[in-house]
């Protein structure tokens, strides 16, 4: 059974920073390209982030680059999401994805999902 185990999230003020990680469970992670989403209440999920499973490529949605950084240690199946200078509007629940060495900022792409974890910035 394929888990992915988030951990991370909560409550930081503006301008603050904040690490979120996700550790696979039950696949061979090296092989994975790994995304992080989020989604705001009454808004749709959107892409943040996503690292190839070689790492040699990464993209950034426009509003997080040069905030936030996908990095990933294939020795411990975690990849991680840097996030400084938040902002307010950065305020959701965040979920890391998996799919097979490409990444992609369509959702549905991605087949192994995070329980998602709550980032709370406050003004």
């Amino acid at each position: 059974q394929v888990q992915l185990v988030e951990s991370g999230g909560g409550l930081v003020q503006a301008g603050g920073s904040l690490r979120l990680s996700c550790t696979v469970l039950g696949r061979a992670f090296n092989t994975d390209a790994m995304g992080w989403f989020r989604q705001a209440p009454g808004k749709e999920r959107e892409f943040v982030a996503a690292r190839n499973w070689s790492g040699s490529n990464t993209d950034y949605a426009d509003s997080v680059k040069g905030r936030f950084t996908i990095s990933r240690d294939n020795a411990k199946n975690t990849v991680y999401l840097q996030m400084n200078s938040l902002k307010p509007e950065d305020s959701a629940v965040y979920y890391c994805a998996a799919r097979v060495f490409s990444g992609s900022r369509n959702w549905d792409d991605y087949r192994y999902w995070g329980q998602g974890t709550q980032v709370t910035v406050s003004s």
